[in-house]
């Protein structure tokens, strides 16, 4: 797969719009737009951040396979749930009610 398609795939795949990924990393949304269409790579200070956003590691951004063990999620998933992750505990408890059966029905392949 080529960078710049790599990249977009990634972003599109984390469910991030050019404009979102660049809030997220303090980018323009120009600079995205040039990573993805030239196949450049961002600077080297950009990767984590970029990474981290994507819910990816820096190696699978720069085209490696995927690590084994779990990555923790990107993109409005990472958004939502650091926004959960600052509500009083009892609130948290309520939202996890609501996701945990959604979680367990789908996680054991049922539709």
């Amino acid at each position: 797969m080529a960078n710049d398609s790599r990249l977009r795939q990634l972003r599109e795949a984390a469910g991030l719009s050019l404009r979102d990924l660049a809030k997220q990393i303090g980018e323009e949304h120009s600079n995205i737009r040039y990573w993805e269409q030239s196949g450049n790579l961002p600077r080297s200070n950009v990767l984590v951040p970029m990474a981290k956003a994507l819910g990816v590691t820096v190696e699978e951004l720069l085209g490696e396979s995927r690590p084994k063990r779990g990555v923790s999620p990107g993109g409005r998933s990472r958004q939502l749930f650091e926004a959960v992750s600052k509500m009083p505990r009892r609130q948290q408890e309520k939202i996890l009610d609501i996701l945990e059966p959604f979680v367990r029905q789908h996680a054991n392949g049922d539709a």
